[in-house]
């Protein structure tokens, strides 16, 4: 009687459906709004459906042990939104791109990740966390990006060079050329290479003020292009 009475109390109805995957529509419609405006790779539709599809896994989860619990079977209602939450990890995966010096994506996967999470939670008629997760995840979107940009406009950024060149002594030039234009302080220069092998210059680069990062770009953007650069990494390191 007991079993029964449970599996009746997660028997979902029209009513509760469509409230659910309207919660769920909201939440990926606004989280997915302010990364559209940000003009990150997942928008909108994406995390739209990302929280409609968790929502609709953790319902038919429900919906399954109270199909079967009356006749004795005991299957887990959150064996099938345990597995969403790890398989949005290769959705977020295609999300992140590195572009030059900079990583780039990791929060909006992290942001499909979280609205996954909150899909799941309206899923199961817990609005309140759900709602809960949805401000959290506004406030860290919105509110700490500004706190964050304040915080590292001021920071001393240092990048370890490394690159194989043709002509050591033309990197030079350009080297100390770049360092004029993007304000870049040059320290810990190492250069080596025996006769008959490609030279290899290494070098630490001090960034400091506002831009740090966009200069960085256009620094290692000028020496990967160079033709007589064969290759060029670096090493980024914050003080």
């Amino acid at each position: 009687m007991t079993q029964t009475m449970d599996a009746a109390a997660l028997a979902l109805g029209p009513l509760d459906v469509a409230a659910r995957l309207l919660c769920a529509m909201f939440i990926g419609l606004v989280v997915g709004a302010e990364r559209e405006y940000t003009h990150r790779p997942a928008g909108m539709r994406t995390h739209m459906l990302v929280a409609l599809g968790a929502c609709i896994v953790m319902m038919t989860s429900q919906m399954i042990f109270a199909q079967y619990r009356p006749y004795g079977a005991t299957p887990d209602p959150a064996r099938l939104s345990a597995q969403v939450i790890t398989g949005i990890g290769f959705l977020g995966a295609g999300t992140i791109l590195r572009e030059g010096v900079s990583v780039k994506g990791l929060t909006t996967a992290a942001s499909l990740w979280m609205t996954a999470c909150m899909g799941v939670a309206a899923g199961g008629g817990y609005y309140l966390v759900a709602l809960a997760g949805f401000v959290s995840a506004l406030i860290t979107l919105v509110l700490f990006e500004w706190i964050q940009k304040i915080i590292v406009k001021g920071r001393y950024s240092l990048y370890d060079f490394n690159l194989t060149c043709e002509n050591a002594v033309a990197i030079m030039e350009l080297i100390r050329r770049l360092a004029d234009e993007q304000r870049a302080l040059i320290t810990r220069i190492h250069i080596q290479g025996r006769k008959g092998d490609k030279p290899e210059i290494r070098f630490r680069a001090n960034f400091s003020g506002a831009n740090s990062l966009d200069r960085v770009q256009n620094f290692f953007s000028v020496l990967q292009q160079n033709e007589q650069v064969i290759y060029v990494t670096l090493d980024r390191q914050w003080i």
